[in-house]
């Protein structure tokens, strides 16, 4: 496995790190990762190793406010204006990236937690230049829901500006994950039911942080887009879509999976692809049945390349 670190700038004049590995030989193709809120892309070495090994390459960038490119501006923050629209559009700077230097080789698309929105935020617009897309730790609920939770965020944003950090809105957003999991040992144990692999989480200067007023308001109406049913119709119908996730992640109490699955077949994808496990948390790929979770990731990565596609035009 070879791995490579680097800078990619960004359409607005601002950069972003990546981390990519690739395998000894040529990559048969590339899954383009966008990880989760509060982490960044270094955590996925160990999944990089199970892809390199089947001949995929992987690239993951941290996202702005997150990782490496936080240095860039501030930790939990994508950016003054318009972050929801730059997060997004750097997915689409990145699958650039990847064309130049893998011509021709066939890109998926994997998105966890707070990347599986940013995900299908970039689906509705470019799932033509996709191979296929893998959606982790993903939600589904009513717009609703998004724009009351939005007005909470506008109120923290007048009450303490646009780069103060809400106690109450992290409370409102993750308060109640680790109910169901009492007596916990720690704040995050809702992550994973591996204690090493939550306390390498909570260890990690990275990881954990609190994120501004505006990065919740650019989220949450990032949200609102992708949970109107109009929107997802605009996703290629033939894409071909795995949702996986955990039966007791408290991000969507697993129905949630299965509701946005269901969104996806109403509006007639005929490819889509569903795996929850039982009794797993939000971080499948840490969890304590890893290994089986890998293995069913790369069968339909498998299954998903032999699909034809349309020659990618990204």
């Amino acid at each position: 496995m070879n791995h490579e670190a680097y800078w990619l700038d960004a359409s607005d004049h601002s950069r972003f790190f990546v981390n990519a590995w690739a395998p000894d030989g040529p990559a048969r193709a590339v899954v383009m990762l966008s990880h989760g809120m509060a982490e960044h892309s270094g955590r996925y070495e160990r999944l990089a190793e199970a892809l390199t090994q089947a001949s995929f390459a992987l690239y993951a960038h941290d996202q702005r406010g997150h990782g490496r490119t936080a240095s860039e501006g501030l930790p939990g923050h994508y950016a003054d204006r318009d972050g929801w629209s730059k997060v997004v559009g750097d997915l689409a700077t990145l699958n650039a990236s990847i064309a130049q230097k893998h011509p021709d080789v066939p890109v998926f698309l994997l998105g966890h937690s707070m990347g599986s929105y940013v995900a299908q935020a970039y689906l509705m617009h470019h799932s033509a230049s996709l191979q296929g897309a893998i959606l982790s730790g993903s939600n589904f609920q009513p717009v609703s829901l998004y724009r009351s939770a939005r007005l909470v965020a506008r109120f923290e944003r007048w009450r303490q500006g646009a780069t103060g950090r809400s106690a109450l809105i992290e409370f409102l957003s993750f308060g109640s994950f680790n109910k169901r999991f009492k007596p916990v040992r720690t704040p995050f144990d809702w992550l994973s039911r591996d204690p090493q692999e939550v306390d390498r989480y909570i260890s990690d200067p990275l990881c954990g942080f609190r994120c501004t007023n505006q990065f919740w308001l650019d989220m949450l109406g990032g949200l609102q887009q992708i949970s109107k049913r109009s929107n997802l119709a605009q996703i290629d119908k033939s894409l071909p879509i795995l949702i996986m996730g955990g039966e007791c992640d408290p991000v969507s109490d697993g129905k949630r999976l299965k509701d946005l699955a269901d969104a996806l077949t109403g509006t007639d994808h005929h490819a889509v692809a569903l795996r929850i496990y039982p009794q797993a948390r939000h971080e499948i790929l840490n969890e304590t049945n890893r290994q089986a979770v890998t293995h069913d990731l790369l069968a339909w990565l498998e299954q998903a390349l032999e699909q034809p596609r349309p020659r990618r035009s990204e």
